[in-house]
């Protein structure tokens, strides 16, 4: 069954090993997903923190985190992973770790500059008056307040991260084979794209697809929680 085309046996046709390529799209989804997932947590956490105390604590401290972030976004965010990658090694959890690190810098950017807003918003100011700790200030105060915009840049970095991770699969530097990882999918399909064009169609399609999809979510999740936005929808 080596090469078949779309069938009904085989929806989507086999590779160069025979092996389905509707099975292995499918188990790609849990691969990509997954790391994509993990990778916006990792950025998530740690720039949501870097940024809290940043814009919070201000002074040298913000000095300070603003620099090191400007460092990093000095380099185009590929780069950086690809740099990191070429440090730690090809596997998934480096490349979750690298796509995690080089996405650090927008979480707390957007973190920092709202914290700067709601810090001086009446509750923050009556809750230093009555002796609360600046850190319960920040973790009970602050930060439910200025989490709405990481939930929204989570959801569209999760797109974003997919297609990083499978750019880094696809150059050999993310999931290495046998892995159905849709980057390494089409990165060993590329030498039968002539002969066999389902093979790297079909891994571009779910790649396309499921970014596609969580953009439009995200969208929806901007317009849902931002009154805002949501008054000027219904307008």
């Amino acid at each position: 069954d080596l090469l078949e085309p779309p069938s009904r046996s085989h929806l989507f046709g086999t590779d160069e090993l025979g092996r389905d390529i509707l099975s292995r799209v499918i188990f790609g989804a849990r691969i990509s997903l997954t790391v994509g997932l993990v990778a916006v947590a990792i950025a998530g956490v740690i720039g949501t923190l870097l940024g809290l105390v940043s814009g919070y604590v201000g002074g040298f401290v913000d000095s300070l985190v603003m620099r090191l972030v400007d460092v990093v976004l000095a380099f185009p965010g590929i780069i950086l992973a690809i740099l990191i990658m070429a440090t730690l090694g090809p596997s998934l959890i480096n490349v979750m770790i690298a796509v995690g690190i080089s996405a650090i810098p927008w979480y707390a950017r957007t973190v920092r500059a709202t914290t700067l807003v709601v810090k001086e918003t009446d509750y923050v100011l009556a809750a230093r008056a009555i002796g609360s700790s600046s850190s319960r200030i920040m973790y009970r105060t602050v930060l439910p307040n200025v989490i709405t915009p990481v939930i929204v840049l989570a959801t569209i970095g999760i797109a974003g991260a997919i297609l990083a991770i499978s750019g880094l699969s696809f150059i050999g530097l993310g999931a290495q084979p046998p892995s159905p990882e849709w980057g390494s999918m089409l990165s060993q399909a590329r030498l039968y794209i002539q002969r066999a064009w389902w093979i790297t169609t079909f891994p571009g399609l779910a790649i396309m697809i499921s970014v596609l999809a969580i953009n439009i979510i995200g969208d929806a999740l901007r317009d849902a929680l931002d009154p805002r936005l949501r008054g000027t929808v219904k307008e």
